[in-house]
């Protein structure tokens, strides 16, 4: 159960459980004590009166006054002095004449000890009776109270929770389906059964992941779509700039025109990591970046390797290279140089690709990853590109079950790191 449902369950429980509770004890104080109106032991003490009462009720004053004496009873003119106890000389006369005896029965509450009961005889005189039938429930019967309670708040409980489990499935249903949407967003279409509310809720998130599927194949038709189409125009472009004489303007066109190129390539092959077929399966990370590394030392670049623990992955080896390759060359080129360390923690292997250039400001570190973005204020020149190396670097990332996040250096410069799942097997197990 999600923590709402958690909450909303051991919310509905305590309010019932405190409702039942307070009515009970509301109960006991309108009505009287658990056991009856004269509380749990009342019964007995009443028992014993009431055989009394019937003995000395219509005995003749003489024999009344033997019997009172052998049973260790008091017989006087009036009752004793005390505030009386109307509920409970109320309910004690409704069960003495139940018994048979029609005569009032008057519980007294005096200051010297416990209360007194006293039961006209016939002839006007009170037989007093120590023993009352008044009290409160003994600790027995608080003890049956709780447990009533216990009772009560656990099939509450388990009917609450039973409730709350049917009402907030589609939110469970909800939550399911945002964490099982990958990388790539697709979504597995969700089983349409149950009770009318988890259908609907089913149907909801499987329009919504059609829907969603549709918009991302639409961008990637029009990304390639337009890709394709410029190369075209492109190429007629570039031979008439061919014929163009020699000099300045036909320098600057042929460079213009390499530079929609690279933008066109750029943007199909972002297309193509959308559907790129490389099949995963582990990889040396570290010997993967050693490669790159030494192909980009003997092109000029300023490259170097400054750790390499050994460490296994499970991705995609053509696309992860070409993004470890892409982030190398970033960091070679803008940022001056680039030095790069692989180490191994107790989950992740980590790339991380240091330069030596000026930075970038915090406030566009983020958008450094969104298609077409350049950071040329940044910069201490130009550079080309398309502006879509990070975007398609971090898309293999995520691909791969890992993530790229970019921050400045305390000391300058800016620093890549790219945190992969470790794969766990030996390099034997590999070879």
């Amino acid at each position: 159960m999600s923590g709402l449902g958690i909450r909303i369950a051991a919310l509905l429980t305590i309010a019932i459980v405190v409702v039942i509770a307070l009515v009970t004890l509301l109960a006991v104080q309108l009505l009287g004590p658990p056991g009856g109106p004269m509380g749990g032991g009342g019964y007995r003490a009443f028992d014993r009166l009431a055989l009394a009462s019937a003995l000395l009720f219509d005995a003749s004053p003489g024999d009344a006054d033997r019997l009172a004496a052998v049973h260790g009873l008091q017989i006087a003119a009036a009752p004793p002095e005390g505030r009386e106890l109307r509920q409970e000389s109320d309910a004690a006369s409704t069960l003495l004449a139940r018994r048979g005896v029609e005569t009032p029965v008057v519980i007294v509450e005096t200051a010297e000890g416990p209360p007194l009961s006293t039961v006209r005889l016939r002839d006007g005189r009170w037989l007093t009776f120590a023993e009352s039938p008044r009290g409160g429930p003994p600790r027995r019967d608080w003890i049956v109270f709780a447990f009533w309670l216990l009772l009560i708040a656990t099939g509450t409980a388990g009917v609450v929770t039973f409730a709350v489990l049917r009402v907030t499935q589609p939110l469970r249903m909800l939550e399911r389906a945002a964490a099982a949407v990958g990388p790539d967003g697709e979504l597995a279409p969700l089983p349409e059964r149950g009770p009318p509310e988890v259908r609907a809720a089913a149907q909801a998130i499987n329009r919504l992941s059609s829907g969603l599927r549709n918009a991302m194949e639409s961008r990637m038709r029009l990304v390639a779509a337009a890709g394709h189409d410029l190369r075209t125009p492109m190429t007629r472009m570039r031979l008439r700039a061919e014929f163009i004489p020699e000099g300045e303007d036909r320098d600057r066109w042929l460079a213009d025109l390499a530079e929609l190129d690279r933008i066109a390539d750029s943007a199909i092959r972002l297309v193509r990591e959308e559907v790129d077929p490389d099949a995963r399966h582990p990889v040396r990370i570290d010997a993967m970046v050693d490669d790159i590394v030494a192909e980009l030392a003997e092109i000029g670049l300023d490259v170097r390797m400054t750790r390499a623990s050994p460490a296994f992955s499970d991705v995609r080896p053509h696309a992860m290279k070409r993004a470890l390759r892409n982030l190398v060359v970033n960091a070679a080129t803008h940022g001056q140089a680039a030095a790069v360390a692989v180490t191994v923690t107790a989950q992740s292997v980590i790339v991380a690709i240091e330069d030596s250039g000026p930075g970038i400001p915090d406030a566009l570190l983020e958008r450094v990853f969104e298609p077409f973005f350049r950071v040329d204020p940044a910069r201490k020149a130009p550079m080309p590109g398309a502006g879509l190396g990070m975007a398609i670097a971090r898309e293999i990332i995520r691909r791969n079950s890992g993530e790229l996040a970019v921050t400045n250096r305390p000391a300058g410069g800016l620093v890549q790191v790219v945190t992969l799942p470790l794969w766990r097997a030996s390099e034997e197990a590999i070879a």
